[in-house]
């Protein structure tokens, strides 16, 4: 009997688990409260995956087209060639490239549209930026000084409706005095490729060999400074700061915060109260744990009250609420678990058929960084979620065990029939 009286706690708690209840709302209430910790825990994991591909996103596309420092100086910059070569001797920095910038409009053959116009050298685009990886169709070969070629973004030769090999007009704001008055200085361009990273510079951006583009603002052979990469995102100014210390003369130092900052900074506020919020799904579903553990308490009195009479302590009448309570807990997590990680494993696909299907697009990239759903599952993430909410479970079985253990064996047989 006594070893016996030892596994009380667990042999109770798992067969009341398994009864069926006198009262059925309270299977009806325990299983909601399953249900419910298996919802919660299930899109905690979807909605903080989504939010971790945002960020992954804006780090590999966003951050991969803009660069993550900038090295200028208050007017054009003549000595590009020296400062490259100074500052990719800075260990931190993992390329450099100059770059000539400017606000344009590109008439095409259906539509005139503004555009971001970056003058590259094609030789060192690669060493600080993806877009050479990204290209949809043309290359960035037929980019040669004297060539006047452009790559677009293909958001934006499908709106300006043009393909490789058409041609297109770019008007910069400068404007050119002369006998006819005051006209704007413009060239036509051949297009030699197109590019799409998914985000909103496919919209927006042109891409020219900075000579041409030098030309045609009258640099000459300056630039307007140098884009730096370097090996740690959010030290970037600091490095960017450490390499123009080693350059003669003032230059001014940006990095990607200035830009792109206040996005990054809005996405890790959303997944923190995005997460705050949807965790009141698991505070609702322990809710419930509570109750339906409270009301089982009241159904089993008689029975409680037997097992004191027993020889059962207030421990292990604490234990077998808490083994209940926590075995439910547990059911409902390693379901929401499963459910989590294939959802976020697959949760682009789905949203993908939902826009096949429907005919709809639920990010547009004119309007948002990117044009898809992204995902990424963190295992730490996963371990965290599951963590807490077994935590506040087992905390949920307290009261309940500790109002069991309270019941008396006299009051409670006196009205049994």
């Amino acid at each position: 009997m006594p070893a016996m009286l030892n596994h009380i706690p667990l042999l109770v708690g798992l067969r009341y688990l398994r009864a069926r209840r006198r009262n059925h709302f309270i299977s009806f209430i325990s299983g909601v409260s399953m249900i419910g910790l298996t919802l919660g825990v299930m899109v905690l994991i979807i909605v903080l995956s989504v939010m971790n591909g945002f960020d992954r996103e804006l780090r590999n596309r966003i951050l991969g087209m803009v660069p993550h420092a900038t090295l200028s100086q208050p007017g054009e910059m003549t000595d590009w060639q020296s400062v490259v070569n100074t500052v990719t001797e800075h260990p931190q920095v993992l390329g450099a490239s100059p770059y000539t910038e400017s606000q344009g409009m590109l008439v095409g053959r259906s539509q005139t549209k503004g555009a971001l116009i970056n003058g590259v050298d094609p030789s060192t685009l690669a060493d600080v930026s993806i877009l050479p990886n990204h290209m949809v169709s043309g290359s960035l070969d037929p980019l040669v000084e004297g060539g006047f070629g452009i790559v677009l973004g293909d958001i934006m030769a499908r709106t300006l409706g043009v393909g490789v090999g058409d041609r297109v007009t770019m008007m910069v704001p400068e404007v050119t005095v002369n006998l006819a008055g005051v006209t704007p200085r413009f060239k036509r361009f051949e297009v030699v490729g197109t590019f799409s990273v998914g985000a909103e510079l496919d919209a927006n951006l042109a891409v020219v060999h900075m000579t041409d583009l030098g030309r045609i603002l009258r640099y000459g052979d300056a630039v307007d400074g140098v884009h730096l990469k370097v090996d740690d995102l959010f030290d970037a100014r600091r490095i960017g700061v450490e390499a123009g210390r080693e350059l003669a003369g003032r230059y001014l130092v940006s990095d990607w915060s200035r830009t792109q900052g206040n996005l990054f900074q809005a996405i890790q506020m959303e997944k923190r109260m995005v997460g705050l919020l949807l965790f009141m799904i698991v505070a609702v579903a322990v809710f419930n744990i509570v109750s339906s553990l409270v009301m089982m308490v009241t159904d089993k009195q008689g029975e409680i009250a037997i097992l004191r009479t027993l020889g059962a302590r207030t421990g292990q009448i604490m234990g077998i609420f808490i083994v209940q309570g926590t075995a439910i807990g547990l059911i409902g997590i390693s379901l929401g678990v499963i459910l989590g990680v294939v959802g976020a494993w697959s949760v682009a696909d789905i949203i993908a058929w939902f826009e096949q299907v429907l005919n709809i697009q639920f990010l547009n990239a004119e309007v948002y960084f990117i044009s898809y759903i992204p995902s990424e599952l963190k295992w730490s993430d996963v371990r965290l979620i599951a963590g807490a909410t077994f935590v506040i479970s087992v905390l949920a079985t307290l009261y309940p065990a500790w109002r069991a253990s309270r019941i008396s064996p006299a009051e409670a047989l006196r009205y049994e029939s």
